[in-house]
């Protein structure tokens, strides 16, 4: 249910960054979004269509790209993607170290906003 408080989010800064550039109307919102965010794409284009009613931005398609989640490895530099469903171990496949840096997967921000 966070994805109402999300959206809302979103609404605001789209229709400010639209009305400041002096558009029309709000056609689409590209957002990225990473895996391990437990937002769901069909909630946030629901709860856009509730609150853009009799807005510029009325009718404009949420597009959501999601971003894989991706380790580095400590001993050799190697970045990797790891599937959430095999993420309890999580080990190099260049050189089997075991220590990682987390480098994305959490993103969550506004990439594009088309407007006329």
């Amino acid at each position: 249910m966070h994805e109402l408080a999300v959206t809302e989010s979103i609404l605001n800064i789209v229709l400010k960054h639209a009305q400041a550039n002096k558009a029309e109307k709000i056609l689409s919102i590209s957002l990225k979004i990473g895996e391990l965010s437990d937002l769901v794409g069909d909630c946030i284009q629901f709860y856009f269509d509730y609150l853009s009613k009799n807005t510029i931005a009325e009718g404009a398609a949420i597009e959501i790209e999601r971003s894989p989640v991706i380790f580095q490895c400590r001993t050799c530099s190697d970045t990797f993607q790891v599937s959430l469903k095999d993420s309890k171990d999580i080990v190099c496949p260049e050189c089997g170290g075991i220590e990682v840096t987390f480098v994305s997967g959490r993103e969550f921000y506004i990439k594009h906003i088309e407007v006329v």
